[in-house]
């Protein structure tokens, strides 16, 4: 059974989802959540609060689901194929979710919850390096920092998603998912080892 905040969370994302964040009201989240004036502003101070707070919880999801896509036991093709997979199933299955996080402007944010960001981010490199360094060291992948073998990885899979989650392309991205791990497997897989998926 949900709890109060969870249930104005959801109905945030509905909200946010079909009016945007400046289009959102606290009336109509209130509304869709079935939740009284007193109870939405006892869990959140505004719209913008509950929209960082949204922010956080879906990013922590999508980290979570990238972190897990790879372990020790994962070669590096293996792996870089596992992690735009996972990507593709996330933005997928989440839909909803996804746009919210990839598309809505955080501009409207403040310093804590940048803050919750740059130290989730952080997991998430943290996550990955412990199946990268050691690839790294035995020349399996090619030398890059994390940022830039990121966005590699996960980069090109985005912008395909973007046009997705936007309506610009109607196909599910996941037909195109052994191109999209062809082109990362060349950029960041040594030559010698491209050709191993495990």
């Amino acid at each position: 059974m949900s709890t109060a905040r969870e249930d104005l969370l959801a109905a945030g994302l509905a909200v946010f989802d079909r009016d945007g964040f400046e289009g959102a009201t606290v009336a109509e989240i209130r509304s869709r959540a079935r939740a009284s004036n007193g109870s939405f502003f006892h869990f959140f101070t505004s719209k913008k609060e509950l929209a960082g707070t949204l922010f956080l919880e879906i990013l922590q999801a999508y980290h979570a689901a990238i972190i897990t896509a790879v372990n020790e036991t994962h070669g590096a093709g293996e792996g870089v194929a596992r992690l735009i997979r996972a990507h593709l199933d996330w933005v997928v299955t989440f839909r909803r979710e996804a746009r919210f996080l990839f598309e809505i402007s955080r501009s409207e944010w403040g310093e804590e919850v940048r803050g919750a960001q740059r130290t989730e981010n952080a997991r998430l490199t943290d996550g990955i390096e412990r199946w990268r360094a050691p690839l790294l060291a035995r020349g399996e992948l090619l030398p890059m920092s994390a940022t830039l073998f990121f966005s590699q990885i996960i980069g090109p899979a985005q912008i395909f998603c973007r046009a997705y989650l936007s309506g610009r392309h109607h196909g599910d991205p996941r037909e195109q998912v052994e191109t999209l791990i062809a082109c990362a497997i060349r950029a960041v897989v040594a030559p010698e080892r491209a050709g191993e998926m495990s």
